[in-house]
C-alpha cells in the first residue's frame, strides 16, 4: 500500500513544465527519495556523527582525574543535547513524512472516516431564512396585455446550444417580447454541431402550458402568421434579422434599436440570441416575468417528469428502505477538460493527446502553447479548474459523507474513463447513473433527442437530497437557482475550488485540519438565498426580484 500526499490536483506535484514530466502520479503519492538525496542523508549523518563525536570527547576528556562535580556538569550537557538532537531528527522526520491526506493501493483511494454530523442531508440554516418564492401567476389578476391588434409586431428567435442554454434564451425571449409589447413566435430550439440533436420545442416542453400560464404577460403564437407567406426569408435574409445586439443588453437597448426595425418589419429574427439581456439594467418586473417562466411556465412533458420521478423513486429506496441521495454534477468531460486549459494528472502520452486536442479545437487560445503552463497554474489557483473524480471524493469524505452514501451521478463520458472515476467509484460503491437505474426499454423512447436524456438528468438532480456541483455551467446555475426559489431546504454545496485547490496544494496539511476547513469553508456554501450585487447572475440566485420576505 502506498500512502498519499495531496497536491495541486489529486496528482503528481507541480513540476515547472508539464512536459517534463514521463508520468504523473497522484498528488497524492509520496514519491521514492533518490539516490543522491540517499547519499546527501548520509554524509549529513556522518557530519553529524563526527560533530557529536567531538563534543563527546570535549565533554569527556581522557582524563582520570576529572573532578564529580565536572563530571555531573558534563552529563547535564549530554542529556540536554540528546535532548535537542531527538527533537530535531523529529522534526526531519516529520518533514520527510509529510501528513498524508489519503493513502493510495492499486488504484483504491482511502481515506479516513469522518464523524457524520446531524446536518449532513439538510440545510442547517434553512430555517432562520424568511424567505418565499413570488414570481408565480396570480391567479384572478387583471392582464395589462394589449389587444391582438395593437401589437407592435413579432420576434422570432433560435434557442441555441444545449437544454440548459435554450431555456435560459426562452426565458430571455419572453422578457424581450414584453419589453417591446411583440408577439413571440414559439421559439425554435437550435440544432447545432455539438449537441447534433433535431429537437423541437413541443418535444420536449408542454407547449399549452408554457402559452396559457403567460397569456396575462406576453402574446406567444405557435407559429409565423399565414399572411406571412415568404417563411424562408426570415431564416436567412439579413433584411429580416437583428444581428447587433450586444450581450448582455439593458431594456432600453431594444426599445431604442429593435422596437422601431419590429414595427417597419412587423416580423424579425433576432440573431444570435445567447445572453442578448442584462439582469441589473432591466427594470425589477421584468426579471419577475424570467424567472415566472423559468419556474413556473417551462414544464417538461408528462413522460419525462414521470420518468424523472421514477429514477428519483428508486434511488431513494435502493437499499431497501427509505434513504436520501446525493446528486452529482460531474463536468470532466474531454471537451470541458480540454476547454479548461487547466493541467490535470496523466501520463505524457495523454498530455500530449490534449495538448493537439486544444490546438485543433483552439487554435487562437492555444498560440504556440509555450503560456500555458503558467495559465493553467493561475487558473488552478483562482479555482477556475474542473474538479477531478478523486478530488471530489476527498472532499465529499472530508465533510463527513461515509461510503454507504447514495450517489446519482450526471455527467457525459468523463475523460480517462474507467481509471479517471476509480477513486471516486472505490470510495463511494454506490454510484449510479440513468443507465444503470433505468432498464433499456425505458430509456429507449427518450433516446431519440439528446435533450430529453439531459431533461432526466435535471430532474433527478432537482429532486435529490444533497446536489453537489463540480464546475459551472448552466446546468448547475439553473439547478441552485431552483432548489433555492423552492424553499432551500435542500442542500445544494458548490465547492469553494480555490480554497480546496490551496489545501491539496499542501505537502504539510494533515487530514484533521483539511477536515476542518472543508467544513468550515463550505457551512455558508448550501445554496441559501444570497444577497444580490451588480452583475449577478439570475439564474442562480434569484432572490431579490422572484423572492419575498414571507
Amino acid at each position: 500500500m502506498v500512502e498519499l500526499r495531496h497536491s495541486s490536483s489529486i496528482g503528481a506535484r507541480s513540476s515547472s513544465s508539464p512536459m517534463k514530466r514521463e508520468e504523473d502520479s497522484s498528488p497524492l503519492i509520496s514519491d521514492a527519495f533518490s539516490d543522491d538525496d540517499a547519499r546527501g542523508r548520509h554524509a549529513h549523518k556522518d557530519r553529524d556523527r563526527s560533530f557529536f563525536c567531538s563534543h563527546f570527547h570535549s565533554l569527556f576528556p581522557d582524563d582520570s582525574r576529572v573532578s564529580p562535580h565536572n563530571s555531573r556538569i558534563s552529563l547535564f550537557f549530554l542529556v540536554f543535547l540528546l535532548l535537542v538532537a531527538s527533537i530535531s531528527i523529529f522534526s526531519v522526520v516529520k518533514h520527510m513524512n509529510t501528513p498524508y491526506l489519503c493513502w493510495k493501493d492499486g488504484i483504491v483511494l482511502h481515506c479516513p472516516q469522518v464523524k457524520e454530523p446531524p446536518s449532513l442531508w439538510e440545510n442547517p440554516y434553512s430555517a432562520t431564512t424568511s424567505w418565499k418564492s413570488c414570481a408565480e401567476r396570480r391567479d384572478g389578476g387583471i392582464s395589462d396585455l394589449p389587444p391582438e391588434n395593437e401589437t407592435n409586431g413579432y420576434i422570432f428567435i433560435h434557442a441555441e446550444g444545449g437544454l440548459n442554454q435554450q431555456r435560459i434564451a426562452i426565458c430571455n425571449a419572453v422578457a424581450v417580447a414584453k419589453i417591446m409589447n411583440a408577439t413571440l413566435i414559439l421559439p425554435v430550439l437550435k440544432q447545432d454541431q455539438i449537441w447534433k440533436d433535431k429537437t423541437n420545442f413541443e418535444d420536449i416542453f408542454d407547449v399549452d402550458h408554457f402559452i396559457d400560464y403567460l397569456k396575462d404577460d406576453v402574446r406567444i403564437v405557435r407559429d409565423i402568421p399565414d399572411w406571412f407567406t415568404d417563411k424562408t426569408e426570415l431564416f436567412s435574409s439579413i433584411r429580416r434579422t437583428v444581428k447587433n445586439i450586444p450581450k448582455y443588453a439593458p431594456a432600453q437597448f431594444y426599445i431604442d434599436n429593435v422596437l422601431p426595425r419590429v414595427k417597419e418589419k412587423k416580423i424579425m429574427a433576432l440573431k444570435p440570441f445567447v445572453d442578448r439581456l442584462g439582469y441589473d439594467n432591466v427594470p425589477p418586473e421584468i426579471n419577475r416575468l424570467r424567472c415566472r417562466v423559468n419556474y413556473h411556465a417551462l414544464k417538461f412533458l408528462p413522460e419525462i417528469e414521470q420518468m424523472a420521478d421514477l429514477l428519483a423513486a428508486r434511488m431513494r429506496n435502493r437499499t431497501g428502505s427509505s434513504n436520501p441521495y446525493m446528486a452529482l454534477h460531474l463536468r470532466f468531460e474531454k471537451g470541458m477538460v480540454g476547454l479548461s486549459f487547466c493541467d490535470f494528472v496523466g501520463t505524457r502520452e495523454e498530455k500530449a493527446s490534449m495538448a493537439e486536442y486544444r490546438k485543433k479545437e483552439w487554435p487562437r487560445r492555444y498560440k504556440n502553447g509555450s503560456h500555458l503552463w503558467q495559465l493553467a497554474l493561475q487558473k488552478r489557483k483562482e479555482g477556475r479548474c474542473p474538479l477531478e473524480p478523486g478530488e471530489v471524493a476527498v472532499i465529499l469524505r472530508a465533510m463527513g459523507y461515509p461510503k454507504e452514501t447514495q450517489i446519482y451521478v450526471a455527467s457525459g463520458q468523463v475523460y480517462g474513463g474507467q481509471n479517471r472515476m476509480a477513486p471516486l467509484r472505490n470510495m463511494f460503491p454506490n454510484l449510479v447513473t440513468k443507465q444503470e437505474l433505468a432498464t433499456q426499454e425505458e430509456l429507449d423512447k427518450f433516446k431519440k433527442h439528446v435533450t430529453s436524456l439531459a431533461a432526466l438528468d435535471f430532474l433527478v438532480c432537482l429532486k435529490s437530497d444533497v446536489f453537489v456541483m463540480t464546475h459551472g455551467g448552466n446546468f448547475a446555475k439553473l439547478i441552485i437557482g431552483a432548489r433555492r426559489y423552492m424553499g432551500h431546504h435542500q442542500k445544494s454545496i458548490k465547492p469553494d475550488k480555490g480554497l480546496m485547490s490551496k489545501s491539496f496544494g499542501d505537502p504539510y496539511m494533515g487530514w484533521a485540519t483539511f477536515v476542518e476547513d472543508v467544513i468550515v469553508t463550505h457551512q455558508t456554501r448550501t445554496g441559501l438565498p444570497e444577497e444580490t450585487f451588480p452583475n449577478y447572475d439570475l439564474w442562480e440566485n434569484p432572490l431579490t426580484p422572484c423572492m419575498c420576505k414571507a
